[in-house]
C-alpha cells in the first residue's frame, strides 16, 4: 500500500467511524456506541455486540470477555494494544443491546442486526480484509451457515464475501460465562483456531513492527 493510498483509507475510516458514533437506528438499544479506533488493517476481527462496560470504556472487549480474548491473541504473538493497534475490531452491532428478564445479555433482533449490518459492509468495503476473525455464534453466522461450534471452531475457512475469497478462522466468544472453550472438544478446538490464525501470512504481518511492515 502506497502512502497516499493509506492516508486515503485513514481518511475513510476515521469518516466512517464519525458516522457509525452517531447512528441513532435502534430504539430499544442502549449506547453510546462502541468502535474501534481508525486502523488500517488487512486483519478484521467481529465481534458480537459490546456488553454494559465496553460503552464507558470507549472501545470494544474493554471487560472480562475481552481480558480472556486478549489472553488467547497473547498466545500467539500479540498483547492487547498491539492488536487493538495493527488489527480493526468491529462487531454484529455496536451498541449494548441490554438485559434479559433473567439477567443475561439480550440477543440483538434480526432486524437491529439488518440495521447494523450495514456498518459491517462498509468496513469491509474500506480495509478489504483478507484474514477475518468471527468470535462468537452471532458473528460466525453472519458468514456462514452451522448447526454446532464444533463444525467451526478449529477450522479455516475459505469464503467469498464482498466479491471476493477471503480467509475466516472463527473463534467461540470468551463470555465467562460460556464453558464451551473450557472443556472438551471445544478446549482443543480452540487451540487448533489459535494455531492456524498464528501461521496466517496476515497474522505474521501483524506481529512485526510498524516499521517493519
Amino acid at each position: 500500500m502506497t502512502p497516499d493510498t493509506k492516508t486515503n483509507k485513514i481518511a475513510e475510516i476515521t469518516r466512517h467511524i464519525e458516522l457509525l458514533l452517531s447512528c441513532a437506528k435502534c430504539p430499544n438499544m442502549i449506547g453510546p456506541v462502541v468502535t474501534h479506533r481508525p486502523v488500517i488493517s488487512k486483519v478484521l476481527l467481529i465481534g458480537q455486540a459490546p456488553g454494559p462496560r465496553e460503552g464507558a470504556m470507549g472501545k470494544p472487549f474493554a471487560w472480562t470477555a475481552g481480558k480472556t480474548l486478549f489472553r488467547w491473541l497473547e498466545s500467539i504473538g500479540l498483547k492487547e494494544e498491539e492488536f487493538r493497534s495493527r488489527a480493526y475490531m468491529s462487531a454484529v452491532c455496536r451498541c449494548f443491546p441490554g438485559k434479559t428478564k433473567t439477567g443475561g445479555d439480550r440477543v440483538p433482533s434480526p432486524v437491529e442486526i439488518e440495521n447494523c449490518s450495514v456498518w459491517l459492509d462498509s468496513e469491509f468495503e474500506i480495509l478489504d480484509p483478507d484474514l477475518v476473525i468471527p468470535v462468537g455464534k452471532l458473528a460466525i453466522a453472519q458468514l456462514m451457515q452451522f448447526s454446532q461450534m464444533t463444525e467451526v471452531v478449529g477450522s479455516s475457512f475459505k469464503l467469498k464475501i464482498h466479491g471476493r475469497e477471503r480467509d475466516i478462522i472463527p473463534l467461540p466468544h470468551p463470555s465467562g460465562a460460556s464453558s464451551w472453550f473450557k472443556k472438551e472438544p471445544g478446549k482443543s478446538l480452540l487451540q487448533d483456531a489459535l494455531q492456524l490464525i498464528s501461521v496466517h501470512p496476515e497474522w505474521r504481518r501483524l506481529l512485526k513492527s510498524p516499521m517493519e511492515q
